[in-house]
């Protein structure tokens, strides 16, 4: 066992899970330790609701994220969600493309295929999330989220050809999340500026894919039902120590899976939202009463996803 290790060190991957948990040393640019995404964010309706609640309960955010698809809004929905997030600050990151659980196959719905839900199936998807990508950046957008490796790929080989803006973070989905430090690397180098991690992980492991990447983990405090509904508010303080730079991400237990969403849904969606916020009340008060030294990024800091208006 002692080679494998040695050849996993070698390549500068830690041969073991680390049962020390040594305390991360990366940041983001700002010198923060965490900031705090309010996920499922679905339109502008919904957003108007997060910054509401924010301000109601004195909820930092940095990151607002959607689920339903770039595809499924509307120009002027998506301008309106955007210039929101340009006049608060925040981040508003879209997911793009359709994805195979939209899609006529059948695997994705299979018990054995569940894992292939947001894959694009064959060329012309790859196309359509390519022209998805395209439309939002057109109308401003700086922050998209990709379900699979093929479109990582394309969308990070896009971005360094010019052909998307240079500042566009690539954010990828809980529905692709690299369990260990090989698989977490392979997507920072494909583009990933923040990688969304399975939220079933040990302290442990967690640290070790900390030590084998630099960029952001985002990580699920409380998973939604669908992804396993764990609950880990008081493993923040060693969250943060271990994993920083993190995203802290608020899903909610005993919910609806709402994708795709639209005005069909919107109030149970904005309840939701509600509620996200409140968790992350909860988490502050975690946070100040177990870990106050802890580094939070300031608000509307410039390594945002926030397009730029000369």
């Amino acid at each position: 066992m002692n080679s494998s290790r040695e050849f996993l060190e070698r390549r500068g991957l830690p041969g073991h899970d680390p049962a020390d948990c040594p305390s991360s040393i990366k940041r983001f640019p700002d010198g923060g330790q965490y900031r705090i995404e309010i996920p499922s964010t679905e339109g502008p309706r919904v957003l108007a609701a997060v910054l509401s609640e924010a301000e109601q309960r004195n909820v930092p955010v940095h990151r607002v994220s959607q689920g339903s698809g770039i595809m499924l809004m509307t120009d002027s929905e998506i301008t309106e969600m955007l210039e929101m997030g340009r006049k608060a600050g925040i981040e508003v990151n879209l997911f793009i493309g359709p994805r195979a659980s939209f899609d006529i196959g059948a695997q994705a719905f299979s018990a054995a295929g569940k894992s292939l839900s947001l894959a694009l199936r064959g060329a012309d998807q790859l196309v359509f999330a390519m022209e998805d990508v395209k439309r939002a950046v057109r109308l401003g957008l700086r922050s998209v989220l990709v379900s699979e490796i093929g479109i990582l790929q394309i969308v990070g080989n896009m971005r360094a050809a010019g052909e998307l803006p240079v500042d566009l973070i690539i954010k990828t989905s809980v529905m692709m999340a690299p369990a260990n430090p090989a698989s977490a690397r392979i997507l920072e180098l494909l583009g990933a500026n923040t990688i969304n991690i399975p939220s079933d992980l040990t302290i442990p492991q967690i640290a070790s894919i900390r030590a084998a990447i630099d960029a952001p983990i985002d990580f699920y405090v409380e998973a939604p039902d669908n992804i396993g509904g764990f609950v880990r508010y008081y493993e923040i303080p060693e969250l943060i120590r271990v994993a920083a730079p993190i995203y802290l991400k608020f899903g909610l237990r005993n919910a609806p899976d709402v994708y795709p969403s639209g005005t069909h849904l919107e109030s149970t969606v904005i309840a939701l939202s509600r509620e996200r916020v409140r968790r992350a009340e909860m988490a502050r008060e975690i946070i100040a009463r177990y870990c106050p030294e802890a580094a939070m990024s300031p608000l509307k800091a410039k390594s945002l996803g926030v397009q730029t208006v000369a």
